[in-house]
């Protein structure tokens, strides 16, 4: 039985298979979360350990070699693996989403013969870099503008050229930075006349590692995920060939808005913290934490028994809705799945952060030592609801629109 699941969730062979795997790789990353999280170093051996196991291909179609993952069952397999090192589990999403956005969820999406032609080709090379290769994809967001919320153009410009493109500009927070072999990048498409840049004009391009004219700058010191090491990108007249291309022209704005869950693959890592302090928290108070010398139960205090259940109630509420969220992941989804989504993005990040907090009140003073996990818990946990392009704040704003208005309503 998986702890993300428990015993209500019906699994195949293929997923128990899968959940066994990322519980095996797990108990390793969590040996060296800690040391990930005092350096800020990118976890290099992680993602070797995951090369070996096959894990990188996870997400890859099994046309293409890979083991054809949807979403529910990476939402599984990512917050398995957040159970043992948070970072390690964010910086999967940005892969296993390089392969999932032009796989799966592209083939739903309507191309002209042509592009999806065009489609299949150039996803034959993503693909065979993974799966022959191991290699690793990210796909960098963030701009510090409106862009990664979906309210405006994103500023990095992707002028078309022969045989390719030149992409300028700029992506801050951008995960994997240095450690990854493509970064998947969203730009708009520069045309030329007097018409302002347009979402609709988006466009998805690898750039590789060695591009010349893309660099990545700047420090990485922050409060939470350390691991991910999340650097500042930037694009000179970077050339990226037409077969890197992600998806076809225009595609990309067409899947942002008919598949949501697309922006909810970062919620199975905080659901995997959220597992794991309280976990923790049951282990600590039964004395049952290796290393602590001598063992100590505090399970009988009656306070220590009310902040587990408060924790057990949270944890129960945001798995029962984190589960039938990405269950229902698809295409085209109606109005309730779509709120529903958004409820249970919102519920995960905030969730996580109220589950570890109470864990460090219910520990008492050890859980401030680095020596045991809550601390680092805690930190990487206030940082989900801040991420674009869902942050807590968005998807309020996303259920109140959408729970009052029809889709062309507007008031005089």
């Amino acid at each position: 039985m998986s702890a993300i699941t428990g015993s209500g969730v019906q699994l195949s062979d293929e997923q128990r298979g899968l959940l066994d795997l990322a519980e095996d790789l797990g108990a390793r990353f969590g040996r060296r979360a800690a040391r990930y999280d005092l350096e800020a170093g990118f976890p290099y051996e992680n993602y070797d350990d995951m090369r070996e196991a096959g894990l990188l291909k996870l997400c890859v179609p099994k046309a293409y070699g890979g083991l054809g993952a949807d979403l529910f069952t990476y939402a599984l397999v990512s917050a398995t693996l957040g159970k043992y090192c948070g970072a390690t589990s964010l910086t999967f999403n940005m892969h296993a989403c390089s392969c999932l956005w032009p796989g799966l969820m592209a083939d739903a999406l309507e191309m002209t013969a042509g592009q999806r032609e065009e489609h299949e080709r150039h996803r034959a090379s993503h693909f065979q870099h993974i799966v022959e290769g191991g290699a690793v994809y990210a796909h960098p967001f963030s701009e510090g503008s409106a862009a990664a919320a979906g309210r405006a153009p994103f500023g990095t410009t992707a002028s078309k050229v022969d045989g390719g493109w030149l992409l300028d500009g700029k992506k801050i927070f951008a995960s994997l930075s240095g450690a990854a072999d493509y970064y998947g990048v969203l730009c708009t498409e520069h045309r030329t006349g007097d018409d302002a840049p347009s979402m609709r004009d988006s466009i998805y391009l690898a750039v590789p590692r060695n591009a010349p004219g893309f660099t990545i700058v700047g420090d990485w010191d922050p409060l939470g995920m350390r691991g991910t090491v999340s650097r500042t990108l930037l694009l000179k007249e970077v050339f990226v060939p037409d077969s890197g291309q992600m998806m076809p022209r225009g595609i990309y704005f067409q899947a942002a808005n008919r598949w949501p869950h697309m922006f909810s693959a970062l919620s199975p890592t905080y659901m995997g913290i959220a597992l794991a302090a309280y976990e923790f928290t049951v282990q600590y108070l039964r004395g049952e934490v290796a290393g602590m010398d001598p063992p100590v139960k505090r399970r009988m205090h009656p306070t220590k028994q009310i902040a587990t259940a408060q924790m057990h109630i949270l944890l129960e509420q945001t798995r029962a809705i984190f589960l039938r969220s990405f269950s229902e992941a698809r295409i085209d989804p109606p109005r309730e799945m779509r709120l529903r989504a958004y409820a249970a993005h919102f519920t995960v990040m905030e969730n996580a952060n109220e589950i570890t907090r109470l864990a460090i009140r219910t520990c008492g003073g050890q859980s401030m030592l680095r020596s045991l996990p809550l601390e680092r818990l805690y930190r990487d946990s206030r940082c989900g609801s801040l991420m674009l392009p869902w942050t807590a704040e968005l998807c309020l704003d996303r259920i109140g629109r959408e729970a009052l208005y029809e889709p062309g309503e507007a008031d005089d």
